[in-house]
């Protein structure tokens, strides 16, 4: 069924587990991640990110994961991811996403403030859920732990940012990044501040960079006020992977053919990421 992504973290938040919020910019990555959701009997959130939505609008997403919803068996979301510009986010609120993220996190807390709170006046208006961020996510091909600590999120601007804001959802910088590590490399996530995090939130915590993050702390997080955690990287890669190699071996293989395999391998990975997250057998 297509879902409202409040109603989803509601039920996370008293479950104490995470949604996963996988992204996807076309029929076969939504496909393969919902597939993934049914096996594991998971709701789930489907993340369009907005530098894929040059490929994947507004107007073609919604009707394309609506269909896929309605005929699935669990409940899926849909959420535009890390909204930056507001004429996009407002294309989005009205093709149907249940989800808006506004990142203003690079911005002043003042400007970061008025900008989400431009976001939710407008998504308030139909019940669509609004993630805020604050503190700024690093980027993992160049982690580096002292870096990500300086962009973490500061607790003592966490209830001033959501009274102020009437946000849903707070993403918070507690230690991930975005994309890939390089070989070697784990983020470590900073579990005394998420802990401090959560006890001056009055709403539900999302975690982004989840791709590489370790099991053990993906199945943590959720303990401390963590609902939704977004995975990208480690899906897209593995589909990247797979037609690399399915190429390299049938250089003359039917485009069809190769889309099929890439499906399967984004499916897979999908598939061990919620069995990290607990949101197996919550649907």
């Amino acid at each position: 069924m297509y879902a409202a992504m409040n109603d989803l973290i509601t039920q996370a938040a008293r479950g104490k587990y995470a949604v996963l919020a996988i992204n996807c910019f076309n029929l076969e990555t939504a496909r393969a991640a919902i597939q993934a959701a049914e096996q594991q009997r998971a709701p789930l959130i489907l993340n369009v990110y907005q530098g894929h939505s040059a490929h994947f609008p507004p107007a073609i997403a919604v009707p394309l994961v609506r269909a896929l919803a309605e005929a699935a068996n669990v409940p899926i979301a849909l959420a535009l991811d890390h909204g930056k510009a507001f004429a996009l986010i407002g294309q989005a609120f009205r093709a149907g996403f249940t989800g808006l993220m506004i990142d203003a996190s690079s911005e002043p807390l003042t400007e970061n403030i008025r900008q989400t709170a431009q976001v939710v006046n407008m998504a308030h208006t139909t019940g669509v859920c609004v993630e805020g961020e604050l503190g700024h996510i690093a980027d993992a091909p160049t982690y580096e732990r002292a870096d990500a600590a300086v962009k973490m999120t500061q607790v003592k601007d966490v209830l001033p940012f959501i009274e102020q804001t009437q946000i849903d959802l707070l993403a918070v910088s507690v230690g991930t990044a975005h994309g890939l590590y390089p070989a070697g490399v784990k983020p470590q996530i900073d579990f005394q501040r998420l802990s401090e995090i959560h006890a001056a939130s009055s709403v539900p915590l999302a975690l982004h960079g989840g791709s590489g993050t370790p099991a053990d702390d993906i199945r943590r997080v959720s303990q401390h006020g963590v609902v939704k955690i977004n995975v990208g990287a480690a899906v897209f890669d593995a589909g990247k992977q797979a037609l690399q190699q399915a190429l390299k071996k049938h250089p003359d293989a039917e485009l069809a053919d190769l889309q099929g395999l890439m499906e399967s391998a984004c499916r897979e990975v999908v598939i061990e990421y919620l069995s990290w997250s607990g949101a197996a057998n919550q649907a």
